[in-house]
């Protein structure tokens, strides 16, 4: 028997909907649970073949003991190595390296120095070309933090002016500037195991409970090409990063899709937020995922995985 556990926050339908589905699926082969934790021992083995994390991004011990766990060789969902190592702004860089349109992006040095930091730490950092800055970004714009997520200090900036004022609001944030794309239709898109792909329509300027209640804006040939192609991104884009469990947002402007947003590996999976049709799909592909590992594991082994990107490939 092999055992998947799911470690999970304040969210509370999908974990339990999850671990009730494995365990219909699982024919007593594999069985699920709430990770139980009770103490964390350097180097011992907890038993778990998979654990799927959707809150460790928030709780440091829980990134620990996720590591040790995968050094015991659990398959954890996603790799706690490199989601520790990964951020939003490498993120587009390599997208820039592997052919997917991006929006225009500049990393912003923080507003205020970070602790037992002095001027003399700074002797590398020039004087920003601003003037380069804005005229190829251009305005509006968005200025968002290089790593994180929850749209959590998020700016839209219409004038430099505007710019360097929001921009004193965000203390030792270290920001990116990114052009805007004024889209004509969007999409998130969850990706399991880098071959399972689910597109959404979505509308980031509805009231949260309603971004899902929207409807594709093209139709025809055109939507079936635009699909495919976010379809065909989606899965190039997991590969290169190696995330199991992801989102990812396109904003489509003249029948180009545009990646937005690509590193949510703990995504939305709330029923009253994603509805009943995606909710569903979500967690039956992410149980037959988890099953489908649990089978794959080998005892005694290192079963963690990695995106092309470590691996040389992409």
């Amino acid at each position: 028997m092999k055992k998947v556990g799911i470690l999970f926050g304040m969210e509370d339908t999908f974990p339990w909907a999850f671990i009730d589905r494995v365990n219909q699926l699982g024919n007593g082969e594999v069985v699920a649970e709430a990770v139980q934790i009770n103490e964390l021992n350097q180097g011992e083995d907890y038993g778990y073949a998979v654990i799927i994390d959707r809150i460790s991004q928030d709780v440091p011990f829980y990134r620990a003991y996720l590591k040790n766990a995968a050094l015991n060789g659990t398959y954890v969902i996603n790799n706690p190595f490199w989601w520790s190592a990964d951020e939003k702004f490498f993120n587009n860089c390599l997208m820039t390296k592997i052919g997917i349109p991006v929006p225009k992006t500049y990393l912003l040095p923080s507003y205020e120095r970070p602790d037992d930091t002095t001027e003399k730490s700074f002797r590398n950092l020039q004087v920003i070309n601003w003037e380069k800055i804005f005229s190829e970004i251009g305005f509006p714009a968005y200025m968002k933090p290089f790593a994180g997520g929850g749209w959590k200090s998020v700016y839209r900036v219409e004038n430099p002016d505007d710019l360097f004022a929001k921009h004193a609001e965000t203390e030792q944030l270290v920001m990116m500037l990114q052009e805007e794309i004024v889209f004509e239709d969007y999409y998130r898109v969850y990706c399991l195991g880098r071959k399972y792909v689910h597109i959404m329509p979505y509308e980031p300027r509805n009231p949260h409970h309603l971004r899902y209640v929207t409807e594709s804006k093209y139709s025809g040939e055109q939507l079936e090409n635009i699909l495919k192609t976010i379809h065909d991104y989606t899965i190039k884009m997991n590969e290169a990063l190696g995330y199991d469990f992801n989102t990812v947002e396109f904003a489509v402007k003249d029948g180009i899709p545009y990646a937005i947003d690509f590193c949510n590996p703990a995504p939305d999976a709330d029923i009253n937020s994603v509805g009943q049709a995606n909710f569903d799909w979500i967690v039956e592909n992410a149980a037959k995922y988890a099953i489908e590992k649990a089978k794959e594991h080998k005892d005694g082994a290192q079963n963690i995985d990695w995106g092309n990107f470590v691996k040389g490939k992409f």
